[in-house]
């Protein structure tokens, strides 16, 4: 879901950013959608100064492309997406390997807590399963205690949001994924670094096979 941001009387950068990046990552605008700043600029009740601060931010991060509408949500390059899943692959393996090693208490109660949120949500649709996903992945990468590998996987995770449909909705994937997420906090609780590892590769190497699958029936349609 959308993050719910409460703006205050002075709305500025920043709280702008804040909102269209958490409605970008959660698909509330798809690729191709173009962002104005004079739509925006009198949804917030602003100048367009703080707007083109915001969607600067945006493009920075390649959330946002130039296109000759102006700025736009990116539109797909499968290429690419495949990439950054093989990049994901060998990142998320070296990120569970050091949380079993390095992880703390309250990482495991995070993890945990967050397994526990997810199994008890009934039906959830594309975009809860997203954003759940991506917040456990998030502790996961928090618990190798290690920030450079964390900001590389929090790039690389912004970049397929771009895809119009999420690996986690493909047949029983949603709940396969997680008992994937169960053993690998067990495995991290254990501190078994090897057999977190091998968790990860798959969990990760099984998503990038779902999301080949759903480029090719995008590319026939």
């Amino acid at each position: 879901m959308a993050e719910s941001v409460e703006l205050s009387a002075r709305v500025d950068g920043d709280a702008i950013f804040r909102v269209l990046r958490s409605e970008i990552l959660a698909g509330v605008h798809p690729p191709g959608t173009a962002l104005r700043e004079v739509v925006i600029s009198e949804r917030f009740g602003v100048s367009r100064t703080p707007v083109r601060e915001a969607l600067s931010r945006l493009q920075h991060e390649r959330l946002l492309e130039r296109a000759a509408r102006g700025l736009q949500v990116p539109q797909i390059d499968p290429q690419e997406v495949i990439q950054i899943y093989d990049l994901r692959v060998m990142l998320e393996e070296e990120a569970a390997g050091q949380a079993a090693l390095n992880r703390g208490t309250a990482d495991l109660m995070r993890l945990e807590a967050l397994l526990e949120r997810d199994r008890a949500v009934v039906d959830p649709d594309d975009t809860t399963k997203v954003t759940n996903n991506l917040e456990f992945h998030t502790s996961l990468w928090a618990a190798a205690r290690n920030p450079i590998l964390m900001d590389l996987l929090q790039r690389l995770s912004t970049h397929l949001i771009h895809t119009p449909r999420s690996t986690l909705s493909v047949g029983d994937r949603w709940q396969e994924v997680l008992l994937e997420h169960e053993a690998l906090i067990s495995a991290i609780t254990e501190r078994r670094s090897d057999d977190a590892r091998a968790i990860a590769r798959t969990h990760m190497e099984t998503a990038r096979t779902l999301r080949l699958q759903l480029l090719r029936t995008t590319a026939a349609d």
